[in-house]
């Protein structure tokens, strides 16, 4: 059975997951029609392709160092820190260790933009939530609240 998401007002947790990120898969935390959270796991030395989504969105590094790739350059995320992506920003994303971040995407009638973004968003969400999107974190686990 899939996991529900949690629902606007509801208190997420997002603390790292220290010891226990290695068993931890990406999930998502909540989606609305406008707004979706993901808590994106990748294992250190993982490539997330190229990609891009239509709106502006946030990648906020939970733990670890997550390098985002850009035809510009590259930015290093250390724990703590953030980065906006303009609309439309082509970026992939590589692990540099074991690392959690909170994405967080504007969508348009429930999907990131017009068809959903390019590419790797939409099929690395087709992975993380297997079985129903509307359901399941992209780590398998519930949506942590308080």
């Amino acid at each position: 059975m899939a996991l529900p998401h949690a629902q606007p007002l509801d208190i997420l947790n997002v603390a790292p997951l220290g010891a226990a990120l290695r068993q931890a898969v990406s999930t998502s935390l909540l989606k609305t029609a406008r707004l979706q959270l993901l808590h994106l796991v990748l294992p250190a030395h993982q490539d997330h392709p190229t990609h891009h989504v239509n709106d502006e969105c946030t990648l906020h590094c939970l733990e670890g160092i997550v390098e985002v790739v850009m035809p510009g350059g590259i930015r290093r995320l250390h724990a703590g820190q953030l980065v906006v992506l303009p609309a439309r920003q082509p970026h992939g994303l590589r692990a540099r260790t074991d690392c959690a971040l909170l994405v967080t995407l504007l969508l348009q009638g429930g999907d990131a933009g017009q068809g959903g973004g390019h590419r790797g968003a939409r099929d690395a969400q087709e992975r993380a939530t297997p079985q129903d999107d509307e359901a399941q974190r992209p780590d398998g686990t519930t949506p942590r609240s308080n």
